[in-house]
């Protein structure tokens, strides 16, 4: 992932959402957590080190530049 990717972008390159549309649902419902907390924020800028959970699936993020 580079640099200022989004929350819902990093759904949709982990293959967690399908669609965009799918991607907000799952934000805005709860569902997902951002280093133990629950984020609702689609555009929610992602950091290396950051830690994403949905359901069972739990993503630790590093970021590279270009």
């Amino acid at each position: 992932m580079e640099p200022g990717t989004k929350l819902e972008q990093l759904l949709k390159y982990a293959d967690l959402a399908s669609t965009g549309g799918e991607a907000k649902y799952l934000i805005q419902s709860g569902l997902v957590r951002v280093n133990g907390k629950k984020e609702i924020r689609r555009g929610y800028k992602i950091k290396a080190g950051d830690i994403v959970e949905l359901n069972d699936e739990v993503l630790r993020v590093s970021l590279q530049s270009k």
